[in-house]
């Protein structure tokens, strides 16, 4: 016999959409799942806490449809990237055929003509980015008046890349009263704020502390100066053959990783604002079906990317804050797999790696350098290995100068 809450049949889902789900081969909701499916069935609003790659698509995504399919009316989810609205209109996509419903997705990247068309087909549900939003909003091409259902997954990314303008502009452009759901692995204040007002009464489901990272997610890292990370990069990839993810800050950082990887042998590719949404999609769809078994990102992809086999992710070199290292490791370790993490740091960036310790409540393991000798690269260790090479400092400074000219 089941326990209470070890299926879908307890959370209070209609008897078609159990069909669906039994269907598709969905048994065991996760926590988020459990937790938070029966409250948006009941019509109330919510706050959601989980960690990356628990399922919080479909903790939304179920409910969602049921409702439209009872109740009629639109759905409207506001996403921060490209790639994570892509990500969601996959995932809904099994669920809402069997209704005879649609989605439309509206990001930047892609012609306005194209969207237009999917516009007039009359779409159930509205996936878009901020910015492509507003656009359809300004030039009067949509109509929001039938959204009875407002979604902010990643709130506070959105918020971290400063689009809190716009998601204020679609709120004030919606009709009330309706029901609005916000998802995210991180809860900052800014985002509460914005709950407290414009929230009827949210019920907050916290699965973990914000910023906690699921346990199937080994951490390491590798204190090492920035001219020896790709030596150190170099003896991760041949120790791991399964799909690696690299993490890097800028775009011009990711191109000149690809290609030093690309002349090691290995098959990769790259995804970053350079690239046009025609490139990113094909690296993405390489990437999970093994054309390429490297892919580097900047945090564009943090949020964006859902393949439950990544063995490796790599943070090449820090995120801009703290929260996107959740956000980025959380590419590994998904639906309930086993994954690894690594990170490499600067000894200058000891402050750094604190905040990261301090809002994931660990300390991250020191560990040696792969395959290239038996010392450990702990902190202290470079510094003392700083002092015993000053004469070597100024040829090393002046080939990184040269070499980023």
């Amino acid at each position: 016999m089941n326990k209470p809450n070890a299926d879908f049949f307890h959370l209070g889902i209609a008897p078609d959409m159990l069909m669906i789900l039994k269907k598709l081969k969905f048994i065991t909701p996760t926590p988020i799942q459990q937790k938070a499916i029966p409250i948006v069935l009941d019509g109330q609003d919510i706050v959601g806490i989980a960690q990356t790659g628990t399922g919080k698509t479909l903790a939304f995504g179920i409910p969602m449809v049921q409702r439209l399919a009872a109740d009629g009316g639109k759905s409207l989810i506001i996403v921060p990237t490209r790639e994570l609205a892509l990500q969601v209109a996959d995932a809904l996509e099994p669920l809402l055929r069997p209704f005879k419903m649609e989605s439309v997705v509206l990001i930047g990247g892609v012609k306005m003509s194209g969207q237009l068309e999917d516009i007039k087909r009359d779409p159930d549900v509205i996936i878009a980015t901020p910015g492509r939003m507003n656009d359809h909003i300004y030039n009067c091409t949509i109509g929001l008046a039938e959204v009875k259902i407002l979604i902010l997954d990643e709130a506070d990314r959105m918020f971290d890349m400063g689009f809190e303008p716009q998601i204020k502009s679609i709120i004030r452009c919606l009709t009330y009263p309706k029901q609005t759901l916000l998802f995210s692995a991180t809860m900052p204040p800014n985002i509460l704020k914005l709950a407290s007002k414009h929230m009827k009464l949210p019920v907050t489901v916290e699965i973990a502390p914000s910023g906690t990272t699921i346990k199937e997610i080994s951490q390491e890292l590798f204190i090492v100066k920035e001219a020896g990370k790709l030596d150190v990069l170099e003896a991760l990839l041949r120790k791991y053959r399964g799909p690696v993810l690299i993490f890097t800050r800028t775009k011009q950082k990711a191109s000149r990783i690809t290609r030093k990887i690309r002349s090691l042998k290995f098959k990769v590719s790259e995804i970053h604002s350079d690239r046009s949404m025609e490139q990113r999609t094909f690296a993405m769809e390489g990437f999970k079906r093994g054309r390429y078994n490297v892919l580097v990102a900047t945090d564009i992809a943090a949020r964006g990317i859902d393949i439950s086999m990544i063995e490796l992710v790599v943070n090449f070199d820090l995120p801009d804050d703290a929260e996107n290292y959740v956000h980025r490791i959380g590419r590994t370790g998904r639906a309930g797999k086993e994954g690894h993490a690594v990170t490499f740091a600067t000894p200058a960036q000891q402050t750094d790696i604190q905040k990261i310790e301090s809002l994931i409540k660990m300390r991250l393991p020191r560990t040696q350098r792969p395959g290239l000798g038996k010392k450990e690269f702990n902190a202290n260790a470079t510094k003392a290995e700083k002092g015993s090479n000053r004469t070597t400092r100024r040829p090393r400074h002046n080939t990184k100068k040269t070499r980023n000219r």
